[in-house]
């Protein structure tokens, strides 16, 4: 080959080269356009015409009893009503009854002077009456009492009544106030700033700064000692859950404000007999962290494909399948006609194919949900391989479409694995959604003020989104426990919290 010919092939190869990277770059640029202007939803849809029938999706979803929509409906977005929407969404709520009926003056015949006499009464429509909030200020008195008979033998003696212990010493605190400040702020993501102007229309000069020392006096009191309960029961699950996301934090010894904290959070399965969710903050995202809290667990951990996971000892991985689909749906290209969308779309197709039979699963006991996922998925996931196998070489090394396809291979036993066991989950959308709440929180306030704030928050969380699981009211939980555990020694007699934990679980 002369140098000539030489040189040509080199610029070749690399006009080849440079082509390859401005496809990248434009894809990359695609993609983080998506992310901060497009929708969030990983909803399919809008898949091109086509993919979704990969799996028969016409026959499936075919219907023909099902109404067409008249054009009012599709203009106006018109929401259908059924029969007894309104009495379900009010079952819940108190009733009263209000009669409209005419004074006593007014019961007349205009005719002939005649009293009237109600012969019935109608039903016209429904209401929801909203009741504001009030504060009223309660001073305890204790009484004391003698005995007269003991007092002229010489021998006074006198009793006086017991006293419920306050939830916070020295403080003006009750249990309903301090429960009410936790779910604004870890419910309602109401930061303090703004509960100080509702105080304030009150009638009530309560400053943030006060509030934020309730949290962390009720948190370290009576609090924590119940979320160490409930990490000893966790521990004796065989399917959890873990996540993790960052949040900043102030004053950290030896760390800049800027430093990423990490609050991690912790759940039972979701087949779980009584659902916990631990919220736990650290300093870092470190292995350790986690590899600490499990330690001595046994069993099966779901998770994403975060690799501090892997220094865990003992456990089984289970992988999330949302996030295998979430990475297909961000290699969709913003052409649909390209050839990555045919690929991106086939590997979504596949993942909805997986998660459309776990619903239909859903309710099956633990052994046969084991037999009929091996029976109907294991074809699915075979044939997804082999797909993946087959595409790799067709696509851009380190594209979007590459890294989905990558990331799936490279995690493929951990992602096999909820195969082992009917009760293991096929994502970790469990864990994702009990830590949105913080998320949503972490928007409003932005930051903790103090490591002692992150952990009185993480106790907060951990004690509602267990409630919230469990099916009850997180203030009336909250109230519950500032009002019951405040006095009780459970240092010395650890059953009463066990009891507190069984009102928490038992629903009693």
């Amino acid at each position: 080959m002369s140098a000539s010919e030489q040189l040509l092939e080199k610029l070749e190869n690399r006009i080849s080269q440079l082509e390859q990277e401005n496809k990248k770059l434009h894809d990359t640029v695609e993609y983080l356009t998506r992310k901060l202007f497009g929708k969030s939803s990983e909803k399919t849809s809008s898949l091109p015409t086509g993919q979704m029938s990969l799996f028969d999706e016409a026959e499936i979803e075919a219907n023909p009893k099902a109404p067409e929509p008249d054009l009012k409906e599709v203009q106006g977005y018109r929401r259908k009503k059924f029969k007894g929407q309104r009495m379900e969404l009010l079952k819940d709520i108190p009733r009263d009854k209000r009669l409209c009926t005419l004074a006593e003056e007014d019961r007349f015949c205009e005719e002939c002077d005649t009293t009237l006499l109600s012969v019935g009464e109608e039903f016209i429509r429904t209401e929801v009456e909203y009741i504001p909030a009030k504060v009223r200020v309660i001073d305890y008195y204790r009484e004391t009492f003698e005995c007269r008979t003991c007092r002229k033998d010489g021998k006074p003696y006198m009793e006086k009544s017991p006293m419920p212990y306050p939830v916070i010493q020295h403080s003006m605190a009750s249990p309903s106030t301090v429960a009410w400040v936790m779910h604004q702020k870890f419910v309602n993501a109401l930061p303090l700033y703004r509960q100080e102007k509702e105080w304030k229309t009150l009638g009530v000069n309560l400053s943030r700064a006060t509030m934020s020392n309730w949290i962390l006096a009720a948190s370290r009191d009576w609090l924590r000692p119940l979320v160490e309960l409930m990490h000893q029961k966790l521990m004796q699950e065989h399917y959890i859950h873990a996540d993790e996301t960052p949040v900043q934090v102030m004053n950290e010894v030896g760390r800049k404000n800027t430093t990423d904290s990490y609050m991690w959070l912790y759940s039972s399965g979701q087949h779980a007999k009584h659902p916990i969710r631990i919220f736990e903050y650290q300093p870092g995202r470190s292995g350790k962290y986690p590899q600490e809290f499990l330690k001595d667990y046994e069993g099966y951990l779901h998770s994403d494909a975060y690799s501090g996971y892997k220094k865990i000892p003992g456990i089984i991985r289970c992988l999330c399948w949302a996030h295998v689909r979430r990475k297909f749906v961000d290699a969709l290209p913003k052409d649909a006609h390209r050839p990555e969308a045919t690929f991106s779309s086939q590997g979504i197709a596949y993942c909805n194919k997986l998660f459309e039979i776990e619903k239909n699963l859903e309710k099956l006991p633990s052994e046969q949900r084991k037999v009929e996922r091996l029976k109907q998925e294991k074809p699915v996931l075979e044939a997804f391989w082999a797909w993946i196998y087959s595409t790799k070489k067709k696509v851009l090394p380190k594209s979007k479409l590459s890294e989905a396809l990558n990331y799936a291979l490279n995690h493929k036993k951990e992602l096999t694995n909820y195969l082992k066991d009917g009760s293991c989950s096929i994502s970790n959308n469990l864990a994702e959604n009990s830590i949105r709440p913080f998320t949503i929180g972490r928007k409003n306030w932005l930051f903790s003020g103090s490591p002692k704030g992150a952990a009185a928050s993480a106790a907060v969380y951990s004690i509602i989104e267990s409630a919230k699981a469990n099916g009850l009211n997180p203030y009336k939980y909250l109230y519950f426990i500032f009002s019951e555990l405040p006095g009780v020694q459970f240092g010395q007699h650890p059953e009463f919290l066990e009891v507190t934990y069984t009102r928490f679980v038992g629903h009693t």
